[in-house]
């Protein structure tokens, strides 16, 4: 028979089991060791306007909230780059969007990467779904964007099961977009941590050294795939371009 002290040693570690896997799952959602480089905080990172009007107003939207962590900043410039190829520029995050097809995906966000360091980035938003009535909408829009935006800066998905109650969050996966539309403190505490050091150099500009600009629509040629969702379908792919180069590509699918 359980004495009194007993029972409240049990609840007491149930409690903390509790709390230690909600902030597992909510909390550290880096992917690898993948960051800028720089040599300041708050750092600022560019994103290239390649999208039309009726998508201006979530790009601002989005700029103006991940620009609320302490760790960095995003500045709006000029797009230079065809929205449907949407290739990428070094120190930078091109954003298009394009009716890219019937291949499944809402949005891609597609980074390249020489070791731990991301030298540039792209967003691919579809609208060849986003001119549909499902996903024409506000919510939808400023998820999509968001989401794609906040992998450029090296943050992953907090969770990837589209049943469970929403997290708040938009670097979450759910069939409900209404309240995962802006990021949360978790991604700004996460940011803060990926950004805790400060590096030698910095790729934030446009003068470091190119990387392969293969920037496909196809999963066939994404790579290898690395990650599934709760649907089994992947999630995020990685090629590998040789000389510790990478580019990896961060899928977010339609039903």
């Amino acid at each position: 028979m359980f004495s009194l002290k007993s029972s409240i040693f049990i609840l007491i570690v149930s409690i903390i089991g509790i709390i230690g896997f909600n902030t597992t799952v909510s909390g550290n959602h880096s992917w690898g060791s993948y960051h800028w480089a720089r040599t300041a905080n708050p750092f600022t990172l560019k994103l290239g306007d390649n999208i039309t009007t009726a998508w201006d107003n979530y790009l601002v939207t989005t700029s103006n909230d991940w620009s609320l962590s302490s760790a960095l900043d995003t500045a709006i410039v000029s797009g230079s780059v065809n929205a449907k190829t949407c290739k990428a520029t070094l120190g930078r995050a091109n954003v298009c969007n394009s009716k890219y097809g019937s291949n499944g995906w809402l949005g891609v966000a597609s980074i390249w990467a020489t070791g731990s360091h991301i030298t540039q980035g792209t967003v691919k938003l579809n609208d060849t779904y986003f001119s549909t009535a499902k996903y024409n909408t506000s919510a939808w829009r400023n998820l999509v964007m968001c989401q794609e935006v906040g992998h450029i800066f090296g943050l992953d998905h907090q969770d990837e099961n589209f049943s469970n109650p929403p997290l708040g969050t938009c670097m979450d996966y759910s069939n409900d977009p209404i309240p995962n539309q802006h990021p949360n403190q978790h991604d700004y505490d996460q940011l803060a941590t990926i950004y805790t050091h400060l590096d030698s150099t910095t790729t934030t500009s446009q003068t470091v050294s190119g990387l392969p600009n293969n920037n496909a629509s196809d999963s066939a040629e994404w790579g290898t795939a690395l990650r599934k969702d709760s649907k089994g379908r992947t999630s995020l792919y990685v090629r590998d371009l040789g000389n510790n180069e990478k580019v990896f590509t961060f899928v977010l699918w339609a039903d």
